[in-house]
């Protein structure tokens, strides 16, 4: 099988660092929306690279990649050199919390002042009230 070659007029995308992914580089060269769009329009399957149908779109894109979508060509423009080195993404450290010991009679006894002073006389010994019917 032979490769064809065909001369074709693309828009040039300059992107800051390489690789970029492929649904970043459309939404740089304004061909969608947004992020979600880009995403949408590659899963299904309306997004070639380099002549072929992609449907990856974290697809790392290099300096001359060319993308076809929506009868527009888009070329990657980067002058920076390959940056492969991985995202290490650092735990973040887990928070230190101290539980404020309160005192533990402080609020009950200040609620039970206030039921005795609202209402009747309480058993002292138990803190309840007669309830008669």
């Amino acid at each position: 099988m032979s490769e064809e070659e065909y001369e074709v007029e693309a828009i040039g995308v300059e992107v800051s660092s390489q690789p970029i992914e492929l649904y970043k580089v459309l939404k740089i060269a304004n061909a969608v929306g947004g992020g979600g769009e880009a995403k949408f329009v590659i899963s299904e399957g309306y997004v070639a690279v380099n002549g072929e149908l992609e449907q990856r779109k974290r697809r790392k894109m290099y300096d001359g990649d060319v993308i076809e979508f929506n009868s527009e060509y888009y070329v990657v423009l980067c002058d920076k050199p390959v940056d492969e080195t991985p995202e290490v993404i650092e735990p973040k450290p887990a928070k230190k919390t101290e539980k404020k010991s309160k005192p533990a009679n402080k609020k009950s006894a200040g609620k039970a002042k206030k039921k005795d002073q609202n209402s009747g006389p309480a058993d002292q010994a138990t803190g309840r009230k007669p309830i008669s019917f």
